[in-house]
């Protein structure tokens, strides 16, 4: 059966503020801990001020803390921002503290604009593509074989952190197929290129000690409640934010709009409309079937639940509902 896992972006709420998103962010994660999700990721964002997850492995050590059992991560670490030392000094902390729990996923985009990132790291962006040296440094730092080496991630060597490369076009399949690490792909926002990026990793994928075979993780975005009409409310929300992003206002997560996609342009609605192919909302009988319908075509191992919903209680609703008719 396809796992289900979770995407947490720690929204911060039109009325609402970081703290409070922490707060809820660790709750969701031990709602789906005692759900039966498998993993529960954190998104490196910057300057966003609708996201509470920039400082990403400190949130992930607070959710850590909160639960017992399900796999903690990074969906993903942003490497260009970061020194590859770093990261594996950090994610070595985390799995010391929760050991065989953490996962490092990592990302090549910036996770903000041009001169936040320039500001989180100057030179990242003005040198060529480093993104597939820097993996590879990474996990040379969390090798056993870093145990003699000059420069070493303590904690970190040795620890071995399951690394994931996540990507939203067919550069990060490539990439994950070459080092024979398992791809989560971003179709929840960026579903163009997903069956050609499952393709291409799936043929070109080379077994690693990680991993001996393809395993695909696809981004999905999942609104259930109990009918289709207050399904399709609660995702306004998420409609909202991302038309605010696209338009250069990013906001806080707002309240749902009743009528929302009727009020927009037809260029608007076209984007949302793609942008939203690889997404479930409705009730369980909708969303079971829509589920369905999504693994069938794309053979996905497993499943990145991302859930963006103005009301907490909702929220955790949605992955209940979600959690029930996948196992049904």
């Amino acid at each position: 059966m396809t796992a289900l896992s979770v995407l947490d972006l720690c929204p911060i709420v039109e009325g609402g503020d970081a703290a409070q998103a922490f707060h809820n962010s660790r709750d969701l994660a031990q709602h789906a801990e005692r759900l039966g999700y498998q993993r529960f990721w954190l998104a490196e964002h910057h300057g966003m001020p609708g996201i509470a997850s920039a400082a990403t492995s400190v949130v992930i050590a607070h959710v850590a803390g909160g639960t017992k059992t399900i796999r903690v991560g990074a969906g993903g670490i942003m490497l260009p921002n970061h020194s590859p030392l770093v990261i594996a000094e950090q994610f070595g902390t985390l799995a010391s503290l929760y050991p065989g729990r953490i996962d490092l996923g990592l990302g090549r985009a910036p996770g903000s604009d041009q001169a936040t990132a320039r500001a989180l790291r100057r030179d990242a962006f003005e040198s060529p593509d480093q993104f597939p040296q820097d993996v590879v440094e990474l996990m040379h730092y969390l090798s056993p074989e870093a145990a003699n080496a000059r420069i070493q991630a303590i904690p970190g060597t040795g620890l071995q952190v399951p690394v994931w490369i996540l990507g939203s076009s067919l550069f990060g399949a490539q990439l994950a197929a070459e080092l024979g690490l398992p791809y989560a792909f971003a179709s929840h926002f960026a579903p163009a290129a997903m069956m050609d990026a499952i393709a291409i990793y799936r043929s070109r994928f080379k077994p690693s000690a990680q991993l001996a075979k393809p395993h695909v993780m696809l981004g999905m975005g999942v609104f259930a409640a109990d009918t289709d009409e207050e399904a399709q409310l609660l995702a306004s929300s998420m409609q909202q934010a991302f038309v605010n992003l696209r338009s250069g206002r990013p906001s806080r997560l707002q309240p749902p709009k009743p009528g929302y996609l009727e009020q927009l342009s037809a260029p608007e609605q076209a984007i949302l409309a793609q942008t939203m192919s690889a997404a479930a909302i409705g009730s369980p009988d909708t969303v079971r079937r829509q589920l369905k319908e999504f693994i069938a075509r794309t053979g996905a191992d497993e499943l990145m639940v991302a859930t963006q919903i103005f009301d907490h209680a909702a929220r955790v609703r949605s992955y209940e509902i979600l959690a029930q008719v996948h196992q049904g």
